[in-house]
């Protein structure tokens, strides 16, 4: 999952916020360095990133996209399902999710001073550029593939991806309304953290 779904399965704890959002930055047993709570956030972020390489809906997605993106094709969903995340916000989150994002940049400049040096290097651009709600639409999705294929080692095919991304629409959104909901189970059983939402509830019984 990308930044969005990470942030928003952290449920309210500010530190488990800041830890999950890190997890990218933080390599083997670095996270002993954190409080508790951040270090929850940190393992919280990697059982996200195994529980969702695992899953045979999010494989389904990946076999669309393989043809051209290979081993980084989770990079590629995990873009594609913030994008379905924030077309289906209100389906999760009574917050708007302007609101939100206002609340998360607020927290991330607090607890600057202990990020890792990574994420002090691209907080000041995440923020200015409102990177969150960039996925919302198809043209900002193409805008970061763009970015990251410029300054990462991810393929550049950018135009193959959101011709995908278009043609397949309904089946991504329908993979994503899928997913999404039995990820926050897991994470709300496995870590106790309380997650709102219709379909999250639905599933879990309540």
């Amino acid at each position: 999952m990308n930044y969005l779904a990470h942030i928003f399965l952290s449920g309210d704890n500010e530190e488990v916020i800041v830890g999950n959002f890190i997890g990218d930055y933080v390599k083997g047993y670095e996270f002993n360095e954190y409080s508790p709570m951040i270090r929850k956030g940190i393992i919280l972020h990697r059982h996200i990133d195994s529980f969702t390489d695992k899953n045979m809906v999010v494989k389904l997605s990946k076999s669309r996209i393989m043809d051209k993106y290979h081993k980084y094709s989770g990079i590629i969903i995990d873009i594609f399902y913030d994008h379905f995340l924030i077309a289906l916000w209100d389906r999760y989150s009574s917050i708007p999710l302007n609101d939100y994002v206002i609340h998360v940049h607020s927290i991330l400049r607090r607890f600057y001073e202990i990020l890792p040096d990574g994420v002090k290097l691209i907080l000041p651009s995440f923020i200015k550029n409102n990177w969150i709600q960039k996925y919302s639409t198809v043209d900002g999705v193409r805008e970061i593939l763009d970015r990251m294929s410029e300054r990462t080692t991810l393929p550049d095919e950018t135009d193959y991806a959101v011709e995908i991304l278009l043609k397949e629409h309904d089946k991504f959104e329908k993979d994503f309304s899928s997913f999404f909901p039995a990820l926050m189970k897991y994470v709300s059983r496995s870590f106790g953290i309380e997650l709102e939402g219709k379909q999250y509830r639905k599933i879990a019984g309540f």
